[in-house]
């Protein structure tokens, strides 16, 4: 029983339920976590971290050594040749696109196998439906994009893929791990090796370019340890650990990481200039706790599916499932209780707690969203989040939880919302 926040007796005794059938779960994402922590511990001791790497650069930054160390650490983290994590890198969707544009040429094919990819990439491929062509899209520079639809399973679609990726024109094979706004499970490491080895075994020049957003630090291994050349994220989501204040990552071979670099500043210059305007101290500090971080969002999200199947609501994954991200999908049934269950989070948030969350037009999106973030950070992922378009079958994704106390907390406000709504 809280002192601090009173709750309805049969939420506090769902949660009570939801908390014992959770044990388990939370006892296997603890022994991850400590795997992931003594990794990262390990490149931090390997790469001789001091506090000179902690401080900043201005003007180019050519010498920024706590810059380059960094990507060291995050190429030893992700078992990669080489690596670059920059603060210049704004969200996810750009990193993404950096990556592309500097991996890909004209006439060569993007072939993505994971079905559509998320909303915010259209425009930067070129597919939707016409809206950016002339800005500057894959599409306006002669890239061919291709797409491969998941099985009724929702399983990759091996033998269609052995089949496109032998093109000599396939130049990228494309996977976005997490679900995005749909419905569909979000791909674990041995699913993504299945790719990888099919792919190289039929085409051993394509590049397999992972999506690996909100799949950092969930499992022991990554893509990168699986056969994925390259791989890309965002700093306000797990690799940030809450601490850093923007940023992406891009890592992989050595020669996609210099082309992409090339892509991130101007050819010739690539990774050596960029100052760090005293972001080295967050970005090593937010990479450290990151392990610890994702583990604590991970039994937010458990926790949510144990809660809301006792409610009666279908979740997914369930509370007992493996999970490959830590995004927590709910399916509330109808608009009003999509609604309730932000405005639920929002009130359980250390930040605007007071404020309610609407439905509104955002950018990149073809839907009205719905969001509720009261982060440190703003549009911070790995802090307790909650969004969703307004559109059937009215399903929230949640994710992140800094600490899961607070996590708990802010989800039981959801489900006291979506009980009063109900």
């Amino acid at each position: 029983m809280s002192n601090f926040f009173k709750f309805s007796e049969r939420i506090d005794e769902l949660s009570e339920t939801a908390l014992k059938k959770a044990e388990g779960q939370f006892r296997k994402i603890e022994q991850t976590a400590k795997y992931n922590q003594q990794k990262v511990l390990s490149a931090f001791i390997e790469n001789r971290v001091s506090e000179a790497h902690l401080g900043t650069s201005t003007g180019y930054g050519y010498g920024d050594t706590g810059r380059d160390t960094l990507d060291k650490i995050v190429a030893n983290v992700f078992n990669t040749e080489d690596a670059v994590i920059r603060t210049s890198l704004v969200s996810g969707t750009h990193t993404l696109c950096v990556a592309l544009f500097g991996i890909l040429r004209p006439n060569d094919v993007m072939l993505c196998v994971s079905g559509t990819p998320y909303d915010t990439l259209h425009s930067t491929i070129g597919i939707d439906g016409g809206k950016n062509d002339g800005n500057g899209t894959l599409k306006d520079f002669g890239v061919i994009y291709r797409e491969i639809p998941l099985k009724d399973d929702e399983s990759f679609d091996i033998p269609e893929i052995e089949r496109q990726a032998a093109g000599s024109d396939v130049k990228v094979v494309y996977i976005q791990r997490s679900r995005g706004y749909s419905v569909r499970h979000s791909f674990s490491v041995d699913e993504i090796k299945e790719v990888c080895d099919s792919v190289h075994r039929v085409n051993k020049n394509a590049i397999v370019f992972v999506d690996n957003c909100y799949g950092e630090f969930v499992e022991e291994k990554e893509p990168t340890d699986v056969g994925a050349d390259l791989m890309a994220g965002s700093l306000i989501k797990n690799m940030g650990g809450g601490v850093a204040l923007c940023g992406g990552y891009i890592a992989g071979r050595h020669d996609l990481v210099e082309l992409c670099t090339y892509r991130m500043t101007t050819p010739g210059l690539g990774r050596e200039v960029g100052a760090s305007l005293n972001q080295n101290r967050n970005l090593y500090l937010g990479l450290f706790h990151a392990p610890h971080v994702v583990g604590e969002a991970l039994k937010t999200a458990v926790f949510a599916s144990a809660l809301f199947e006792e409610m009666g609501f279908e979740t997914d994954p369930k509370y007992n499932d493996k999970r490959c991200d830590i995004v927590q999908l709910i399916k509330l049934k109808n608009p009003e209780n999509l609604c309730a269950f932000c405005r639920g989070i929002q009130k359980g948030s250390p930040v605007d707690s007071f404020v309610t969350p609407e439905p509104w037009d955002m950018p990149g999106y073809d839907s009205k969203v719905i969001m509720a973030a009261g982060t440190f950070t703003g549009g911070s992922s790995i802090e307790l989040s909650a969004d969703a378009p307004l559109r059937e079958p009215y399903a929230v994704w949640m994710q992140g939880g800094l600490n899961f106390a607070s996590g708990e907390t802010a989800v039981k406000f959801a489900a006291m919302e979506v009980d009063n709504e109900s």
